[in-house]
């Protein structure tokens, strides 16, 4: 009697797992570039099943040089979009796009700028005395703007950036942008020194990053699948900084075999030390928080730099509809 009973309850089980299988409403995200633990939450929340707990069946679209995501959003080819930081998000409401951001993944922005220590670089003040600044051309017409507006950085020392350490291992007295997840590691490798760090986020550059983007569209007809990606991101960002991420890092190395575990590991490390994911608001709030405070402020920045024109209507740019409900705090360890 006892193994009947065994069979059939495990007969309904296979059942009602087949037909949660049957009714998962199928979402595709598209990442801004190749797969790396700066999207680790995603990928965990696709292997450890939480995703599929509330219903939804994701498929993580990785980007990369020749992959345009925003544009595939904007076609309804895929449901959600991992945006940069809030600046595109206020390029979109000067150009009438209906696309909003509905969670913050990171707190902060991962960009840094490096110096050679004990150069007489070794503090945020003793930066802008630098020979040259190496940045990009995205960098130099936003953060570097933000820079010489609050922190008195000269513009005019700007030289590009080109992806390659090697012009600012070989200048000691230059600065070099970066992602505190990706840079410093690359020139630790090939320089054979750690180079300072700082966090623009740290000295004022207060943008959330990372974003989860969908359409207003999106949002209207289909808002339960909007906050069980929202909630299912967030938890899978708590498992994979605190819990068991390996099954995720294995999905982001076949997604993107030119990475490796030491890489993964110095990358979570360093989301870790300089609270990129965890930090601020999402200590009370949940990973994913935003706050219109904190929109408000980058958005002052930004038309102080001269990056944005002043009038932009930024609440089209965002909603707080899905977050700071807390979801996931009890997963931290």
């Amino acid at each position: 009697m006892n193994r009947l009973l065994s069979i059939s309850t495990a007969a309904v089980a296979i059942a009602t797992a087949s037909a949660t299988a049957a009714f998962a409403v199928p979402v595709m995200f598209g990442t801004n570039w190749l797969a790396q633990a700066e999207h680790g939450g995603y990928y965990q929340a696709v292997a450890d099943g939480t995703y599929a707990a509330c219903g939804l069946e994701v498929t993580i679209m990785q980007g990369g040089p020749q992959v345009s995501g925003r544009p595939l959003l904007l076609a309804g080819k895929i449901d959600f979009y991992m945006g940069g930081n809030m600046q595109q998000a206020f390029d979109a409401v000067t150009q009438n796009i209906p696309l909003r951001v509905v969670a913050a993944s990171f707190q902060k922005e991962p960009q840094v700028v490096m110096s050679h220590p004990g150069e007489g670089l070794d503090t945020w003040e003793d930066l802008p005395k630098a020979d040259q600044y190496i940045i990009g051309d995205e960098g130099a017409q936003s953060f570097l703007l933000w820079m010489a507006s609050e922190h008195g950085f000269d513009v005019s020392k700007r030289v590009p950036y080109t992806f390659n350490p090697a012009p600012f291992i070989a200048n000691k007295k230059s600065i070099q942008q970066g992602y505190v997840t990706s840079e410093p590691y690359a020139v630790e490798k090939e320089g054979g020194f750690v180079p300072n760090q700082f966090l623009l986020a740290d000295y004022g550059y207060d943008t959330y990053s990372t974003t989860i983007e969908t359409m207003q569209d999106t949002i209207d007809k289909r808002p339960e699948v909007v906050q069980c990606f929202v909630d299912g991101s967030a938890k899978g960002w708590y498992n994979y900084l605190y819990g068991d991420n390996t099954a995720a890092n294995a999905a982001i190395k076949k997604d993107n075999p030119d990475i490796n575990d030491e890489q993964i590991a110095f990358s979570i490390s360093q989301m870790k030390k300089f609270g990129i994911v965890d930090s601020g608001d999402a200590e009370k709030l949940g990973i994913g928080a935003m706050t219109d405070a904190r929109v408000q402020s980058f958005y002052d920045k930004m038309v102080k730099a001269k990056v944005l024109p002043a009038g932009i209507d930024i609440k089209k740019s965002y909603t707080l509809d899905f977050v700071n409900k807390g979801v996931g705090l009890d997963l931290k360890k």
